[in-house]
């Protein structure tokens, strides 16, 4: 057996961890890490429905350095904090009104929320979210920040992503696919999980992955749009993914660029990821693609 191999199997998952990505970010993945500490950069996103007052400085169109959360006199609450990365993904599909939209892994509902605001005018959003706790928190959220005569045009379900390609095919004009995935940075933060550890882990959320975006593709109208995004750092979840979809659909799979990344993103093959080193935000990788 050969000796290198020997001494990867011996080693420990936070070696294999290590060992992982420093072999993909190189040099930059000891910035990446020392930018992991602490929780990241958050921004006070205002609720459109509540239309609140904002006094602090404004991060990217719409979003906040630092505003109080309170409940309107309409019921509503005024701001909901999350990662700017977040914002800007949930951004990148290009909703017009009177759409029908699926948000295929919808908890914890900040971007749901912001889909939905793109549906102002008219349309139809469903919320799906396999999890039963993260579900309940998804229609807690759903429930805080928008109207309830509004809330009729929302469907919150609890399927499995991977059934919508299967029973509800060409059904929606537009996907956002914000598909389980590693989560390194929160990784880093549990010393049980990453005892754990293994390429195996990023390989199987991979397979995960690419089952829901096909899952996706085929539940999207032809010439509806999809984004795809993760907060992994794994080449593995993100660009390989993009790249397994293209070889399965060839031409029917067109890479559209970004709507708008503020000039934070970084490009990659396929999408644009914001690192925290650069940012001071995500990791969040997204890419747009149209179904042809």
């Amino acid at each position: 057996m050969h000796k290198d191999y020997m001494k990867k199997i011996k080693m420990s998952g936070p070696e294999l961890f290590e060992s992982y990505y420093k072999s993909v970010w190189l040099d930059r993945w000891d910035k990446l890490k020392d930018a992991f500490k602490g929780e990241g950069q958050k921004v006070y996103r205002a609720n459109v429905w509540a239309k609140p007052k904002t006094g602090s400085k404004e991060v990217i169109p719409g979003c906040f350095e630092s505003e109080e959360i309170a409940v309107t006199e309409e019921g509503i609450k005024n701001f909901y904090l999350m990662d700017p990365a977040s914002v800007i993904v949930a951004r990148n599909l290009d909703i017009i009104p009177n759409s029908r939209v699926l948000d295929m892994c919808a908890a914890p509902g900040g971007k749901s929320l912001i889909l939905f605001e793109k549906l102002i005018d008219g349309g139809e959003l469903i919320c799906n979210e396999l999890s039963r706790t993260r579900k309940e928190r998804l229609r807690r959220v759903i429930g805080e920040y928008i109207p309830e005569d509004e809330r009729v045009r929302i469907d919150i379900r609890g399927f499995d992503g991977n059934k919508y390609g299967i029973h509800l095919k060409d059904e929606f004009d537009y996907v956002l696919l914000d598909a389980p995935c590693s989560g390194e940075r929160h990784l880093l933060d549990s010393p049980t999980e990453l005892e754990k550890w293994s390429e195996k882990r990023t390989k199987r959320l991979a397979l995960n992955q690419f089952s829901l975006l096909c899952s996706a593709f085929l539940t999207v109208k032809s010439g509806g749009e999809i984004v795809y995004s993760t907060c992994s750092l794994s080449p593995l979840e993100n660009d390989d993914v993009i790249e397994k979809l293209i070889a399965k659909k060839g031409d029917e799979v067109e890479i559209l660029p970004p709507l708008e990344t503020y000039g934070l993103g970084e490009s990659t093959k396929y999408g644009q990821i914001f690192l925290p080193d650069q940012c001071g935000f995500g990791p969040l990788y997204f890419c747009r693609l149209k179904k042809n």
